[in-house]
C-alpha cells in the first residue's frame, strides 16, 4: 500500500458544476480542490470532461459518500473499481469518506448514518477499511459524520473509535469542524475534547461549513456560510494540529464563487491568529476492548433503523439523543425526513 506522501498544504474549495465555468475562464487562486467522486464516475461525462480541463491547474483530492464503511451489507467492489479507475486517471492527493452506513438490504438511504461505537463495530470496520485500502493500492481518509441519535450499545465515545481505526487500521482522518459541532450539540459533550482524543498524525484535513439552528436540535445542511462557533472550533484545531488542508464545504444554496473565495481568505485569517498562539499538546492512549458488547448485534440495529426511516411508523432501534422523549423522536425523524425528500427530489 502506498504511504501520502503528496500532501496538500493550504485552502481548497469543493469543486461544483456551478463553479465549472468560472475556474476554466478566471482561473481563482485556490490551492487545491476537492471532488465529490461519484460526480465522475460516468466515463465521457460532461462532468469529467471539466474535471479533465480543471485538474491541469490544479492539485485535487476525491471525496465520497457511497463507501458505507460501516454497513453490514457487503463492500461493493464494482464502485470501489470505478473509484480505483477514477483515481488513476486524475491522480489525486488522497481519497476520502465517511465514517457511517448509507443504507442495508440492498437499499441505499442516501444519507450518512451512525451506527453504534462496540466492539464488534470496531473489528468491522477495521477488516473493512483494510479490505479497502488493500484494494485501492492506499491509504484513505475516514470522516467524522454528523449525528442526531447515539446507540444504547456503544462503549466507546465517536472520538475513541475514530481514533482507534485510525491507529489500528493504518487510516488516516479528515476532521469535519462543523459535524462535531453539530453532534456537540446534540450529545452534550464538549467539541474540544473530540479534538483532543485525535492523534495528530493521522489528522490530514478539515472541513469547514455552515448549519441550520434550529434551537433545540441543528442540521448538517451545509448550506450557509460557516458561524462563529465553527470558526472558534477551528482555531481550536488549529492549535491543536498545526497547519492542516482545509476547505470550505458547500453542498447546497451554493453562492458565486466570489463568495466562497472571501470565506476561505477568512479560513485563513483564523488560522494565522491560532497558529501564533498555538501550544502543543498530547492525546490520550485509546483502551483496547475485551470482551463482548451485550444487546442487538450490529445488523439487527442497522435494520431496525433502516426500516424506521422506511417506514417511521415501525419500532426505531435502540437509541437515545439527549432531553426529552419528544426531542429523541423528532432527532430520528430527521433521518426519515431526509431520506423522504430526497427520494421526492
Amino acid at each position: 500500500m502506498s504511504a501520502m506522501l503528496n500532501e496538500v498544504p493550504g485552502y481548497g474549495l469543493g469543486l461544483r458544476q456551478e463553479h465549472y465555468n468560472d475556474f476554466e475562464e478566471t482561473w481563482p487562486t485556490v490551492d487545491w480542490l476537492e471532488v465529490l467522486t461519484e460526480n465522475y464516475l460516468v466515463p465521457g461525462s460532461p462532468p469529467l470532461h471539466h474535471l479533465d480541463c480543471i485538474r491541469a491547474r490544479y492539485p485535487l483530492v476525491m471525496h465520497g459518500v457511497s463507501l458505507s464503511i460501516g454497513s453490514t451489507a457487503p463492500l461493493n467492489f464494482d464502485h470501489l473499481r470505478q473509484v480505483r479507475q477514477l483515481a488513476e486517471r486524475i491522480e489525486p492527493r488522497w481519497i476520502s469518506d465517511h465514517l457511517c452506513w448509507t443504507g442495508t438490504g440492498g437499499t441505499n438511504l442516501h444519507d450518512l448514518l451512525p451506527f453504534p461505537y462496540s466492539e464488534e463495530s470496531l473489528r468491522h470496520v477495521i477488516d473493512r477499511v483494510a479490505r479497502v485500502q488493500d484494494f485501492l493500492g492506499r491509504q484513505i481518509l475516514l470522516e467524522n459524520v454528523s449525528s442526531y441519535i447515539t446507540y444504547a450499545h456503544s462503549v466507546l465515545s465517536e472520538w475513541d473509535f475514530l481514533a482507534a481505526v485510525a491507529e489500528r487500521a493504518d487510516c488516516l482522518i479528515l476532521l469535519d469542524i462543523n459535524n462535531i459541532y453539530v453532534s456537540a450539540r446534540h450529545h452534550t459533550f464538549a467539541p474540544e475534547t473530540y479534538l483532543n482524543a485525535m492523534p495528530r498524525a493521522r489528522v490530514r484535513q478539515f472541513h469547514l461549513a455552515g448549519h441550520s439552528d434550529h434551537g433545540d436540535y441543528i442540521v448538517d445542511t451545509h448550506d450557509a456560510p460557516v458561524v462563529d462557533p465553527i470558526w472558534a472550533l477551528h482555531r481550536a484545531a488549529v492549535r491543536r494540529f498545526g497547519p492542516t488542508a482545509s476547505m470550505i464545504e458547500r453542498d447546497d444554496d451554493i453562492p458565486a464563487l466570489a463568495e466562497l473565495l472571501a470565506e476561505l481568505e477568512l479560513a485563513k485569517a483564523h488560522a494565522a491568529a491560532a497558529l501564533a498562539d498555538i501550544e502543543p499538546g498530547s492525546h490520550g492512549t485509546i483502551d483496547v476492548l475485551t470482551g463482548s458488547s451485550p444487546g442487538p448485534s450490529l445488523h439487527e440495529l442497522q435494520a431496525a433503523l433502516h426500516s424506521h426511516v422506511l417506514e417511521p411508523t415501525r419500532s426505531p432501534p435502540a437509541c437515545s439523543a439527549g432531553g426529552a422523549s419528544v426531542q429523541r423522536e423528532r432527532r430520528i425523524a430527521i433521518y426519515a425526513d431526509a431520506y423522504r425528500l430526497r427520494a421526492y427530489e
